[in-house]
């Protein structure tokens, strides 16, 4: 079986070595040889021995009917989107690690496979190489899903326990993620939370098998999480990371991604460094988590390449995959149920009784030398916000939702 691989970056030669290093075992379980026929770059390789697969021209791989299956490596949405459409028309099956590609067009892509008996997959996608969508496809299918909740970007995770271990600053830990790599020169994708935003969008259209938009799930990064909200943490036994989650609450779907204040016991307590987990709970499995690195070169390869294997297994059939077109509306955040952790200024000593005059049940957490710590009662996001505002006067010096 001929596949073409679009971008030899960082995944995209990972899965060269993956399928040169462990080249028999998947041919073994793929059922057939597998030869790499076209590597698409704009760059040359000279000196390389994949320089003689480089080609510049994605139709010279479109128009080859030898190639069975493309297998996409690049990111970003254009011109992906168009060579995943076209592949999938064309009859071919289609391997991507792209979570805005499939976030955006996962729906109408999945369709289009499905109406040319040919298969879009994107198991890398998603936490890298831990096997995530596969098993809500196909082990999880006797489940009714209710939650997914997640630590799904490891640069961010990386920074949190950092900032735990060591107490240091944000912007610190941030500095040392850079220069081992782990961020970006721009590392907004990663700590403003988009990242695992996108990943949760793709996670819930699959559990609840309608499409869930990652432009209306409310996300915050951790930007604003500093080393005394870590002290406080330890205090009160809780540990802080930067959860995705999706849930079913009242007959309807909500999605977010923030930071969190969980307990120490939580399983996702323990989930440190660049680890990622995805936390899955059904009607009928229970509780079930899933762990290990959610980047990087090989594990996000490894990925890509099970997909390569899964599309030679089902050549000329499609996998049939739940995630319509029609559009979840999610359930308005006002409305959804919460408890914060919050900090104020306190030079006057005055903060308690203004705090207890507009959050009554409060539960007071010792504070640092000139502050007001407390923990409200569970309360509607819309109320919150109102009785927040009463203390306007106050300065509020970091407010972190909290497992309660």
């Amino acid at each position: 079986m001929k596949i073409a691989l679009l971008g030899y970056g960082t995944v995209g030669s990972g899965v060269v070595e993956v399928i040169n290093s462990n080249k028999e075992s998947i041919e073994k379980r793929a059922g057939k040889a597998i030869d790499i026929k076209y590597v698409l770059d704009l760059r040359e390789f000279p000196g390389e021995a994949i320089n003689e697969l480089i080609v510049h021209d994605f139709s010279t791989i479109l128009e080859d009917d030898e190639i069975e299956i493309v297998a996409e490596a690049m990111g970003g949405v254009e011109p992906a989107y168009t060579f995943a459409k076209s592949s999938l028309l064309k009859g071919k099956s289609y391997v991507t690690s792209n979570k805005e590609l499939v976030a955006l067009h996962g729906a109408e892509l999945l369709e289009i496979a499905r109406k040319n008996k040919v298969n879009f997959l994107f198991e890398a996608s998603v936490g890298g190489g831990i096997p995530i969508i596969r098993p809500l496809n196909q082990s999880l299918t006797a489940d009714e899903i209710y939650e997914i909740t997640g630590i799904l970007n490891g640069t961010t995770n990386f920074i949190l326990t950092k900032m735990k271990n060591e107490g240091r600053s944000f912007e610190s830990v941030l500095k040392e993620a850079q220069e081992l790599g782990y961020a970006e020169k721009n590392p907004a994708a990663d700590v403003e939370g988009y990242d695992a935003c996108r990943k949760i969008a793709i996670l819930a259209s699959l559990a609840f098998g309608e499409h869930v938009s990652f432009e209306d799930i409310p996300t915050e990064g951790i930007t604003q999480i500093s080393s005394e909200d870590m002290i406080y943490a330890e205090k009160m036994n809780y540990v802080i990371k930067l959860l995705a989650t999706c849930q079913k609450q009242d007959g309807s779907v909500f999605a977010r991604v923030s930071p969190m204040m969980i307990s120490k016991e939580h399983p996702l307590a323990m989930v440190n460094d660049v680890f990622n987990a995805i936390f899955v709970k059904g009607n009928v499995i229970g509780d079930v988590m899933f762990y290990g690195k959610g980047a990087g070169k090989l594990p996000t390869a490894s990925a890509v390449v099970a997909d390569i294997v899964d599309a030679a297994k089902h050549s000329g059939t499609n996998i049939i995959t739940f995630w319509s077109r029609e559009k979840i509306d999610l359930k308005d955040k006002d409305e959804v149920k919460v408890s914060y952790f919050i900090r104020v200024q306190d030079e006057d000593g005055l903060a308690e009784n203004k705090v207890k005059e507009a959050f009554k049940e409060i539960q007071p957490v010792e504070a640092l030398s000139r502050e007001y710590a407390f923990i409200t009662e569970v309360m509607t996001e819309g109320e919150f916000a109102k009785r927040l505002g009463k203390l306007s006067d106050l300065t509020i010096m970091s407010k972190v939702r909290t497992e309660k």
